[in-house]
């Protein structure tokens, strides 16, 4: 009877580790699920466009690197400008700037700081600029 008890128990052992590799497995494929970029539709359905306060549209979101904006807007109107700081605080368009105007961009977000303007300085200075400080992306294992 104890040679059953042992066999029975020495069972439990490995049933348990397979168990809890299949628990870690799932664990590591939710992160990587989850560390997929985001797609972010600038403006929600009004777009980039003058009618929404840019910077309270991003509110509330956790931007990260990598993630993707897309910017749609009438390019008879408006374009997008990738600009640093200074361009950004002065509404002007920066040496080494790049300019958008296709009226359908996608744009990933860099590491830090990411500053976008209309080139029009009088339409930055109305409102249509928006700055984002994008994080490290999620790990993925």
């Amino acid at each position: 009877m104890m040679r059953k008890e042992i066999r029975s128990s020495s069972m439990a052992v490995p049933v348990a580790i397979l168990f809890l590799m299949l628990l870690q497995f799932e664990a590591i494929h939710s992160r990587i699920l989850e560390s997929k970029p985001t797609t972010y539709i600038v403006g929600d359905d009004e777009g980039w466009d003058l009618s929404i306060d840019m910077q309270s549209w991003t509110r509330g979101k956790n931007f990260h690197a990598g993630d993707l904006l897309v910017f749609n807007f009438d390019y008879q109107r408006f374009d997008v400008a990738i600009v640093n700081k200074a361009g950004f605080d002065s509404c002007t368009v920066n040496d080494g700037a790049k300019v958008f105007d296709s009226g359908n961009e996608t744009i990933p977000l860099v590491l830090g700081p990411n500053y976008f303007i209309d080139s029009v300085a009088d339409v930055c200075a109305a409102g249509l600029k928006m700055a984002i400080d994008a994080t490290a992306p999620p790990p993925s294992f």
